[in-house]
């Protein structure tokens, strides 16, 4: 009975990783707008009432998703923190880690701006689930601070610093990411380090 019931909970975690796969791919194409169900049923080989069985809608996959990126977006900048012995070294590896695990994984970029979906009119994923979702996010950029604190900054501006390098980030992705980075003959990866480290210089100073 123990063997039949574990039989049965290792099929429905697998419908269920085929089912977030599918979506991932389908988001990917289409947004979270032009998704619907019923594609993201085709393409994982189930029918869209079968969806119902793990998800109440596409918002709930969609935040599924996102939340395996985040998962692994967190893991990426905590690698590369673990191998770092200085405060300095701590927040430049935080931030890099942040920055190359976009740099090499632009879909999950994508996704990480839902709140964006339609324009810049922003809309979420319903309360609870952006709460969670932004929690992953700020956990995910924590090191960044947690270094900060580290070389003596207040917690104020430690937590300022974590938004700065966050925006800063974004920003020289987007451009990366969408060829713009070229007009100016820069490189976005340079831009960002020199901003890493321009900052740590200012806060080693203060």
């Amino acid at each position: 009975m123990e063997k039949r019931q574990s039989r049965r909970e290792a099929v429905s975690e697998h419908k269920r990783e085929l089912i977030l796969e599918a979506a991932k791919q389908i988001f990917a194409e289409e947004g979270l707008e032009g998704a619907s169900l019923r594609a993201i049923a085709v393409r994982a080989g189930y029918t869209p009432a079968a969806l119902y069985f793990y998800f109440e809608s596409k918002e709930a996959i969609y935040a599924e998703v996102l939340k395996a990126s985040l998962a692994s977006l967190g893991a990426a900048v905590h690698e590369a923190v673990a191998q770092t012995r200085t405060a300095a070294q701590r927040l430049k590896a935080a931030a890099m880690g942040f920055f190359r695990f976009y740099t090499e994984n632009p879909r999950d970029l994508d996704l990480g701006f839902y709140l964006f979906r339609g324009g810049m009119k922003p809309a979420g994923l319903g309360r609870a689930r952006d709460e969670t979702l932004n929690a992953a996010l700020e956990l995910a950029l924590r090191p960044i601070a947690d270094a900060a604190l580290e070389l003596g900054v207040s917690r104020q501006k430690a937590n300022l610093l974590m938004v700065d390098c966050f925006a800063h980030a974004t920003g020289l992705l987007l451009l990366l990411h969408t060829g713009r980075i070229r007009m100016f003959g820069a490189s976005a990866a340079d831009r960002m380090e020199a901003y890493v480290k321009d900052r740590i210089a200012h806060l080693s100073e203060g």
